[in-house]
């Protein structure tokens, strides 16, 4: 039966698309088909040319900027098709030559053998979504950028706030800011444009993250996560939008290894040897979890902005929050006292935060799209 498998590795680029294909034994011939157009045309008329022989089809490619456009084609065209986790390709040691037409066939041939390991491919309104939140991300950071050349720009000319800064308070004293230099007025003037622009436009996002996250199907996950200290509702779609359905994850570990807090390791033998973060995966989701746990240094309460985001939950999943809450504020200040630098503290609550964000995903069913 496996020779009638035809494993299919395709080499994606902006304009075409390197094809090679594995025979389905596992010594079977391993050839260069050619390139054609990177175009839903082209790609049809492919799966329709090698499927005349009566073979099954495999087809895998590297996760990229392209999207997963010909992955959605070919499913519906009725062929397996994997997205593949490009930093989890393995690659022979010394092989310096690197081209289309081998990374082709180097796909169709691990494809084969079964070596690759696939990607979650999202559906598209999940897609949307994600690019709607890092659409704000960007946002946030066009306006923390924005901020601190307004801050560098003061420095340099000597005025300071002395207090916090970006409230009313602040905007009226730039307003009354004096400088020798008329030019200086006018380079502060756009400065404060700048970062009125950023703000709005970060505003304008998040206005619209709130306005589609009912019609979302995964919106009751999202609901359930702000439950949690640090989860309010642009951070809970954020990362929901970035991991997807939690239900994919078999355990809290595999979770935690995907976001990459877990330590890397070099042992051999007796010896054993941990070192940092791995930092895998989703670096937009473990961002979030680190900034979330800087909030459990603080004692264990319900605030009353929390309470408002849990009157709508079951009982279940408070307890579990409840829970969370007791457990993480108590080992922050544990390892506090035992003298860990800060951001190893922090890594250590986003590690385990992330199995009580697992645990309440599992209580929620998502929305029927």
């Amino acid at each position: 039966m496996e020779d009638r498998i035809t494993y299919v590795g395709l080499d994606v680029h902006k304009d075409g698309i390197a094809v090679a294909l594995a025979a389905g034994s596992l010594r079977g011939e391993v050839r260069e088909y050619g390139r054609i157009a990177n175009t839903p045309a082209a790609l049809r008329r492919l799966a329709r040319k090698l499927g005349q022989a009566g073979a099954a089809l495999r087809f895998c490619y590297e996760a990229g900027p392209c999207g997963y456009g010909i992955q959605r084609q070919l499913s519906t065209l009725g062929h397996e098709c994997i997205v593949v986790a490009p930093s989890l390709i393995p690659k022979r040691a010394g092989d310096r030559v690197k081209t289309d037409r081998r990374d082709a066939a180097s796909l169709a041939k691990l494809h084969r053998a079964g070596e690759l390991t696939a990607v979650w491919v999202p559906d598209p309104g999940h897609e949307a979504m994600r690019d709607l939140v890092r659409a704000r991300l960007d946002a946030v950071w066009a306006l923390r950028r924005a901020r601190q050349q307004l801050s560098g720009f003061l420095l340099r000319q000597g005025c300071h706030y002395g207090r916090p800064a970006w409230t009313k308070l602040h905007r009226r004293w730039l307003s009354g800011l004096k400088f020798e230099q008329a030019v200086h007025h006018i380079v502060l003037e756009d400065y404060i444009a700048a970062v009125e622009a950023a703000e709005a436009r970060r505003d304008r996002l998040t206005a619209q993250i709130e306005a589609m996250l009912p019609d979302w199907t995964l919106a009751p996950v999202v609901a359930a996560l702000q439950t949690m200290r640090g989860m309010a509702l642009v951070n809970a779609a954020t990362l929901i939008a970035e991991l997807g359905d939690l239900s994919r994850f078999g355990n809290p570990r595999q979770l935690m290894a995907y976001l990459g807090l877990v330590p890397s390791e070099h042992s051999s033998g007796a010896s054993v040897k941990r070192g940092g973060l791995t930092k895998a995966g989703n670096s937009a989701a473990r961002r979030l979890l680190i900034e979330a746990a800087w909030t459990y240094r603080f004692p264990a309460r319900v605030s009353r902005e929390l309470r408002l985001r849990q009157e709508e939950q079951p009982e279940a999943i408070r307890e579990i929050a409840w829970k969370a809450q007791l457990r993480l504020c108590a080992r922050y200040r544990k390892l506090a006292r035992s003298g860990k630098p800060a951001n190893v503290v922090t890594a250590a609550i986003a590690r385990e935060l992330a199995g009580f964000i697992w645990a309440i995903a599992r209580h929620v069913s998502p929305a029927a799209g």
